[in-house]
């Protein structure tokens, strides 16, 4: 069945609606960054590039890395864009714009995210990286779609909920795997291994205070003290859980890689965030073209 215009939005010139992309424009490799300038930051790094589109928080570019065809495309922050940004890549490869008809054959993507977290736990240094086993989901992004019953961790949801002395008022968390290949991929030095909580904000929802106070002054201690399988949960930031959950769900693989900026159990800060993010985009491009 064809697609309404108001479902599939596509601008004149055919592109989809928020990426200003068109099928044939990204790789099948995607790397996703969150600020807009750290996707030349990753290219520069490129035997030529092929494309450049810009549109809002959105930019993407294509090109070739060590004779491998990579996409690099900026999401912005928090999960909300990553809905748009998962769908829309997923229509250009997946349905057929000119018919506005889902395609019989599936191309799946792969999604590597580059990005910044802060870390929870003491023993972690700055400047480390991790490599996300579990993205936890304190958004309520994936509730919107219909989940089926396997797909997520729910043993881990009801424990962590019970843990924390969950608000009512609160979205259920969700917790997905990694894709085990590309887990296995980055088991490499310099990665550590861990569990990465996804949260709707930056500043409250992390356990931050400014001038506004914040329910449960606990959370950041209950998430830090949280066991699951004997794994811990090691640091928090604002896409991986959704990069996971909605990979799932359309039949693609994601892995998220997170720079270690902030510990916030000693309340430290990188004092060089732009070389350790740089070293990570090195290293991912590395493992990734090998």
């Amino acid at each position: 069945m064809s697609m309404q215009a108001s479902e599939l939005i596509l601008n004149p010139n055919g592109s989809i609606y928020h990426l200003h992309l068109k099928p044939g424009d990204i790789a099948t490799t995607i790397i996703t960054v969150g600020d807009p300038e750290r996707v030349e930051q990753v290219t520069r790094h490129f035997d030529r590039i092929e494309l450049t589109a810009q549109h809002r928080e959105f930019k993407t570019q294509t090109g070739y890395c060590n004779g491998k065809r990579l996409t690099v495309i900026s999401t912005g922050i928090g999960s909300g864009n990553i809905d748009i940004v998962l769908n829309e890549l997923d229509a250009l490869v997946n349905i057929d714009f000119e018919i506005r008809a889902i395609k019989t054959e599936k191309t799946q993507l792969t999604f590597i995210r580059v990005g910044t977290s802060g870390a929870i736990q003491p023993e972690i240094p700055l400047d480390s990286f991790i490599v996300s086993e579990i993205g936890v989901g304190l958004d309520n992004l994936l509730h919107f779609y219909d989940i089926p019953q396997d797909a997520f961790l729910e043993d881990f949801a009801s424990e962590l909920m019970s843990h924390s002395f969950w608000n009512v008022n609160n979205s259920r968390p969700y917790a997905v795997e990694a894709d085990a290949s590309l887990l296995a991929q980055f088991s490499v030095a310099p990665f550590g291994k861990g569990i990465t909580v996804t949260n709707v904000g930056f500043y409250g929802p992390q356990g931050r205070v400014l001038r506004l106070p914040i329910f449960n002054t606990e959370l950041s201690n209950s998430l830090a003290s949280f066991r699951y399988h004997a794994g811990t949960i090691t640091n928090l930031e604002m896409e991986t859980a959704p990069l996971y959950g909605m990979s799932k769900l359309l039949g693609h693989k994601a892995l998220s890689l997170n720079a270690i900026l902030a510990n916030r159990a000693h309340g430290t800060f990188s004092e060089h965030p732009s070389k350790t993010i740089e070293t990570l985009i090195s290293k991912t491009l590395e493992i990734l073209t090998q």
